[in-house]
């Protein structure tokens, strides 16, 4: 399975020294991919993962106590988590159809299926499904939309203020700053924050996207929301561009209906482009800084677009599935995609080649998210599950990889913390949850 770094709390210290920023601004150089072979693409880390064997996936143990976790799922109370050591008749079937699938030519994954090492410290309980949520880039605070079309604003709490004694005995409820019932006339599918944290910007099944101003400072909504209506289908995601030779932020949207992707001028809220190309819905969109941003549909292409040009400037196609998720690392170089089959893929963007395909799931891959550094790799899907993978070496050899969190229902989305090693995961099983790692 390959050696995986020990997750302490120890090394949550390193992990948050590597992924800040220098004295000059600039992320550390050695991060950068280095070519072995024409065949091989590795990555330079200062991380030794040849350490002791106490470092092997094999090793990881944990304490995570199911009948503590208090899940308010739509399940029976007999298939909820809280059952002892007794597994939920839905996560015992999720995990006998991923033992059941069918290898295609690609590899699945070996995922080390120990109970997870991370706790949940906050869940927010809601009357239906979670769909989405998202940190402010300053980390101190994350934005929560659910299918109740409920918008809040929770702290994140202090890690060093926490009580641990109190995490053992179950995650508590977040401290809710703000909160916007009715906030869309639909679910709210999808949210964003721009890089500045000073836009927030919801999505719905109703066909519309809100833009509204956020004061940082006092935590609160200002001025006229925008509601912008170009869409004639859901829109399932949304991503901002920060134009800096105009000191202007754009705001990406795509869906359903036209299956075109608008880009709004958030200053006046007017679409001024609209990028045709996809024949399915657009499922995913994601920018890591500059002009391009890449798109994920249903109809099995992940598709790059330059703001510059207008257009599309590359495609790459999937026969298999339809493209349910992706991320791209801050450099550029790598593409990850999520496939409702399941599957992951790797892409080396500069190469115009694949790196591998691997399952880690036994159904939609519905999220994926490169940490801070881009060290590791959380994804997380229909079968309930969070697992953490790690990118460090060889690319195109197998990642070990752990599971990290599960759900009693589907998990919609996953997203890490800017700088702690935490991370938010929202499910159909009506929570919000942020788990980290305690003490040791």
């Amino acid at each position: 399975m390959g050696s995986f770094p020990n997750l302490s709390r120890s090394n949550i210290v390193n992990y948050n020294r590597r992924d800040s920023l220098n004295s000059t601004g600039i992320r550390d150089m050695k991060r950068d991919y280095v070519v072995g072979s024409l065949n091989s693409l590795s990555r330079k880390s200062s991380i030794d993962t040849k350490k002791s064997s106490t470092d092997s996936l094999d090793m990881w143990q944990s304490t995570w106590d199911f009948d503590r976790h208090k899940s308010n799922s739509s399940l029976a109370s007999d298939e909820r988590l809280s059952c002892g050591h007794n597994k939920p008749k839905a996560l015992r079937n999720a995990q006998s159809a991923q033992k059941n699938m069918p290898k295609p030519v690609s590899s699945m994954a070996e995922v080390d299926s120990s109970k997870p090492t991370f706790k949940p410290i906050t869940m927010l309980e809601d009357l239906q499904a979670v769909r989405c949520a998202e940190f402010h880039p300053n980390g101190k605070l994350y934005a929560v939309g659910s299918n109740t079309k409920t918008l809040r604003i929770c702290t994140y709490p202090k890690m060093d203020e926490i009580n641990w004694d109190d995490v053992k005995e179950g995650a508590s409820p977040p401290t809710v700053l703000l909160k916007r019932t009715k906030h869309h006339k639909g679910s709210i599918y999808c949210l964003a924050w721009s890089p500045a944290g000073d836009l927030l910007a919801t999505a719905s099944n109703d066909k519309t996207v809100k833009l509204m101003r956020f004061n940082s400072h006092t935590c609160n909504l200002e001025g006229q929301e925008m509601e912008l209506s170009m869409h004639d289908g859901t829109v399932r995601d949304i991503c901002f561009i920060e134009d800096t030779s105009n000191k202007a932020s754009l705001l990406v949207s795509g869906g359903a209906g036209d299956c075109k992707i608008y880009v709004t001028d958030c200053a006046t809220g007017k679409p001024f482009q609209s990028l045709a190309g996809h024949s399915g819905h657009v499922l995913s969109l994601y920018n890591w800084g500059g002009a391009m941003f890449v798109s994920g549909s249903q109809d099995k292409t992940v598709r790059f677009w330059d703001l510059r040009v207008g257009g599309c400037v590359n495609v790459i196609p999937n026969k298999s599935s339809a493209v349910t998720s992706l991320a791209v690392e801050s450099s550029g170089r790598l593409l990850v995609s999520g496939y409702e089959d399941g599957f992951c893929s790797m892409h080396d963007v500069r190469a115009a080649r694949p790196l591998q395909r691997f399952g880690l799931h036994s159904s939609d891959v519905r999220s994926v998210r490169f940490s801070p550094g881009a060290y590791y790799l959380l994804t997380a899907g229909y079968d309930g599950l969070v697992v953490l993978t790690d990118v460090q070496g060889d690319l195109t050899s197998p990642l070990p990889s752990v599971l990290v969190a599960r759900h009693s229902d589907k998990v919609i989305s996953s997203r890490w913390h800017p700088e702690d090693f935490s991370f938010l995961s929202t499910s159909a099983d009506k929570t919000a949850v942020l788990w980290t790692i305690p003490p040791v």
